[in-house]
């Protein structure tokens, strides 16, 4: 399906250890674990959403995240009618619409890894310095802006003009 041979397989899995039995092959369920555990998928992501217009809503109702170990346990929206409620994930249950001034509070207690920016450009790089400060380490911003972070955190731009300017160009070619 990859258009990949098996020997260059076997060569790729070799860079993570050994594995699979010479001569017979893979234990199909063991390599998948394994392959998880290499990229980090073994275990439960806890995030939390900041911006909870309509695109952290949808995020916050996506149910394949749950599917792969990611969990959404907090919201926050500096708006007054959001901050005062809760909306309920598609699985499991309710998030709290929290003030961002509640989240390095929010993110030791519940032990938050990934911060997801959803906000208005303008207000990307105070969210991510507030995730710095909280000492959550993952960041992956929506907002249509670059935003600048120290050494030993990590930040993936999502900006879907990009996207869409890389899929114009594939079909113009």
């Amino acid at each position: 399906m990859c258009a990949v041979n098996a020997a260059q397989v076997r060569k790729d899995l070799a860079y993570f250890g050994e594995f699979g039995i010479r001569g017979v092959g893979y234990y199909v369920r063991n390599l998948l674990f394994d392959i998880k555990r290499i990229l980090g998928l073994d275990k439960e992501w806890r995030m939390a959403i900041i911006g909870m217009g309509n695109l952290g809503s949808a995020l916050l109702s996506y149910k394949d995240f749950l599917k792969q170990n990611y969990k959404i346990v907090a919201a926050f929206d500096i708006d007054p009618p959001k901050v005062i409620g809760t909306i309920s994930e598609k699985l499991g249950k309710p998030v709290e619409i929290l003030h961002p001034d509640t989240l390095k509070e929010v993110v030791r207690e519940r032990n938050i890894e990934i911060g997801i920016i959803t906000t208005p450009a303008d207000q990307a790089q105070k969210v991510a310095d507030q995730l710095v400060d909280a000492h959550v380490r993952g960041i992956l911003n929506f907002a249509p802006a670059q935003i600048e972070i120290p050494e030993g955190y990590v930040v993936k731009n999502v900006f879907f003009t990009t996207v869409l300017d890389n899929l114009a160009y594939l079909l113009s070619i």
